[in-house]
């Protein structure tokens, strides 16, 4: 059986997720608490070096990174297919998870997330915050975010992440003006992957980022409809950052929108 190391609210454990229960895949629940710095012992990081989640175990396979678990499951078991049919299709679907690890992920939605909500929980945590913070293997990613967490939504990577936001919402808003899904007119694992990010806009209380993109709306409301959006994602939803993510973002909403309006 296959095993995932994961965490709840994780963007990229959630993608994973979407994909097993797309494909209806039987798996087993690793689940490791972030907070309290598990992916940053040495049992973990010899899983993945880089002491991120989520991590796939297939038999005597290790194979870490969401977006390379993403395409091994479709190699892997093929049905059903979630990717299309012609090499140019797959192409394309690739160009949009190839913007997740370029910068959607790290330099906007995580740096969204840490500056609205997530700094407050290192800065409480004190010496013992900005100790795992100094344990981020990536030193381009901690050092952005230590910016973040220091200066809250007024740290310049704060300002670049809601633009990339507004950006790839444009982005995703005129491809779906021609076809149904982000790369056609099937479900993709380009759609798989994207989902999980405008959940996080749900869930700080950003939906208003979409008022005016009606296509990315639809879009959502249909990946919301999908079975696989409450196994692999709304029964994972953890009141405790739900509540911390709505509060915050309601908070800096007004913010957000003048980053908006100034773009």
């Amino acid at each position: 059986m296959l095993a995932l190391y994961h965490n709840d609210m994780s963007l990229c454990a959630q993608k994973v997720r979407v994909c097993l229960a797309e494909k209806g895949l039987p798996w087993e629940d690793r689940h490791l608490v972030l907070r309290d710095g598990v992916h940053q012992q040495d049992w973990y990081k010899k899983l993945n070096r880089r002491a991120v989640v989520p991590t796939l175990i297939d038999g005597d396979k290790v194979i870490p990174e969401s977006n390379v678990i993403l395409e091994y499951l479709e190699d892997a078991y093929p049905e059903p297919r979630l990717s299309p049919k012609d090499s140019f299709g797959r192409a394309q679907m690739r160009l949009w998870t190839k913007q997740l690890d370029e910068d959607i992920h790290d330099a906007s939605a995580a740096i969204i997330s840490f500056g609205i909500a997530f700094r407050h929980q290192y800065l409480e945590r004190g010496e013992l915050g900005r100790a795992m913070l100094d344990q981020i293997p990536n030193l381009f990613k901690r050092e952005r975010r230590r910016d973040v967490i220091e200066k809250g939504p007024d740290s310049i990577h704060f300002v670049i992440a809601v633009q990339r936001m507004v950006q790839l919402l444009d982005e995703m808003e005129e491809a779906l003006a021609g076809h149904p899904w982000l790369v056609g007119n099937e479900y993709t694992l380009a759609d798989v992957a994207f989902t999980p990010y405008l959940l996080r806009l749900e869930h700080l209380d950003l939906l208003g980022m979409i008022a005016e993109r009606p296509r990315v709306a639809d879009w959502y409301a249909r990946c919301q409809a999908r079975a696989s959006f409450a196994e692999a994602l709304r029964k994972w939803e953890n009141e405790k950052y739900l509540t911390l993510m709505k509060q915050r973002g309601e908070a800096h909403w007004p913010q957000v929108r003048a980053i908006m309006a100034a773009a």
